[in-house]
């Protein structure tokens, strides 16, 4: 079951709470009997083992071709950088 977060809009208080899919929203404060909003934020997922990197699908031809092409770009990046600063 997933945990939601709450924050009152009236008193500020703030709690986690365990529910199901199927429950409704809690809309009214524990402390205040304020209006309750939920609270959205980035979900914690970490990717572990092979295959969630760029390089780890592609062969070696075409990996070494965008490497050289990202050495040239990556040389004017610093030199646009550097002129941009001394304005």
């Amino acid at each position: 079951m997933p945990t939601y977060q709450y924050a009152c809009t009236e008193c500020g208080h703030a709690f986690e709470q365990v529910q199901s899919f199927s429950e409704d929203s809690l809309t009214v404060c524990p402390e205040c009997n304020g209006r309750l909003r939920k609270v959205f934020s980035a979900a914690g997922v970490v990717f572990k083992g092979s295959g969630f990197y760029r390089t780890d699908s592609r062969s070696s031809s075409s990996s070494s071709a965008s490497g050289g092409s990202s050495s040239s770009s990556g040389s004017s990046a610093p030199a646009a950088a550097s002129s941009a600063s001394s304005d």
